[in-house]
């Protein structure tokens, strides 16, 4: 029998301040990526995108979190539609938006495996941390809160979705390509008890030894591994057009690597790709590359 897949839209930009990541999830389809699953031997089908209101529609309100209330609407109605089609047997392929709709991809998950009273690991893909709170947030941008929300730091609106916290246990969340931490958001990842992996990490072990153990940790006594992927994980010589470049990310080969580890260790319950913006990219190669290591998840090989 083939898998099944279900894509799943969020054009949301209001995490952040640069605009244009809300056209990610057009790129991915101009891209190619339902035809290219499809040749995996998927079934996939296509919800659409969730609507979300434009920044320009409203004030952005308390400048510690911006747009605060409409990100949680959002991420809420993600949730709902993530858990649903898990329980209808369908892998959740969320397409972001900026890095805030992990909020909604991740509580739809815990939800539906919390009935079953059983636990998720989670594997962030990421330049960033994104384990700022409100009161450590420097610009007050959203995408650089979800994953503190997520293990029950910030704001209620945020690790409270779902009615309760945390989503997912810290001992089981790994990050993987961090490069770029704001100065009090390095305090609360190490009193966190999350599994941070530099890039000093890859370039002195290796990606391979690197994403084992990664996987060992989200894989410890949980049901099955989230993944959140981040386009910025990968240098911009290969992925330019991200919300928050950085130089010195993981290279395409190390990229399709660590994907191809996560299809071999058949874990992997939801895929999420976020921060991709067309408006700076380069003939959308970023999101062509997004699609690839989609593939690569899903369980793609050379040979």
């Amino acid at each position: 029998m083939p898998q099944k897949t279900r894509i799943i839209g969020v054009p949301m930009d209001l995490g952040q301040s640069r605009r244009g990541v809300d056209m990610g999830p057009s790129a991915l389809r101009v891209a190619g990526l339902q035809s290219r699953i499809k040749q995996l031997n998927y079934t996939v089908e296509d919800v659409g995108n969730i609507p979300v209101r434009q920044a320009e529609e409203q004030p952005y309100g308390e400048k510690r979190a911006k747009y605060l209330s409409e990100i949680a609407g959002t991420c809420k109605d993600l949730a709902e539609i993530v858990q649903k089609t898990l329980e209808e047997g369908q892998l959740p392929l969320v397409l972001g938006g900026d890095h805030s709709t992990a909020v909604g991809t991740v509580s739809g998950v815990a939800a539906h495996f919390r009935k079953q009273e059983k636990r998720i690991g989670l594997l962030w893909l990421d330049a960033h941390g994104d384990m700022n709170t409100p009161d450590s947030s420097p610009s007050g941008n959203v995408h650089g809160m979800p994953l503190a929300a997520i293990i029950g730091y910030g704001a209620p609106e945020l690790v409270e979705l779902m009615g309760f916290k945390p989503k997912v246990e810290p001992r089981n969340v790994a990050v993987v390509g961090a490069r770029d931490l704001d100065a009090k958001e390095r305090r609360i990842v190490k009193e966190s008890g999350i599994h941070v992996f530099t890039m000093r990490d890859i370039d002195e072990r290796g990606m391979r030894d690197v994403m084992a153990e990664a996987l060992r940790f989200v894989t410890d006594d949980t049901e099955g591994v989230a993944v959140s992927l981040d386009l910025d994980f990968v240098d911009p010589e290969d992925a330019p057009g991200v919300g928050t470049p950085v130089r010195g990310g993981v290279t395409y080969r190390e990229a399709h690597l660590a994907m191809e580890m996560i299809a071999d260790s058949e874990s992997m319950v939801s895929l999420e790709v976020v921060e991709i913006n067309p408006v700076i990219d380069e003939h959308n190669k970023t999101a062509m590359l997004g699609v690839e290591l989609v593939l690569s998840g899903l369980g793609k090989k050379i040979l």
